[in-house]
């Protein structure tokens, strides 16, 4: 899984696994979801980052993640 920040192309990108993207639909104004071939979102796209999100909270990014179970 990889997070993607541009600030050039103020935008966010993240890609959940590195499978074909086949297709891309714009969910919601500047929101983009990339689909392999067995229509998995696998990618997912936030564009006018800046308009979402105040710049200093750019600057922290924070990982949550939960453990596996044994």
């Amino acid at each position: 899984m990889r997070l993607k920040i541009d600030r050039e192309n103020d935008a966010l990108y993240l890609r959940i696994d590195e499978s074909a993207i086949v297709e891309s639909e714009e969910v919601y104004p500047g929101v983009i979801l990339d689909f392999n071939a067995e229509n998995q979102v696998v990618g997912v796209e936030i564009l006018h980052l800046s308009a979402r999100v105040a710049p200093e909270k750019l600057r922290v990014f924070q990982f949550e993640t939960a453990l596996a179970s044994p």
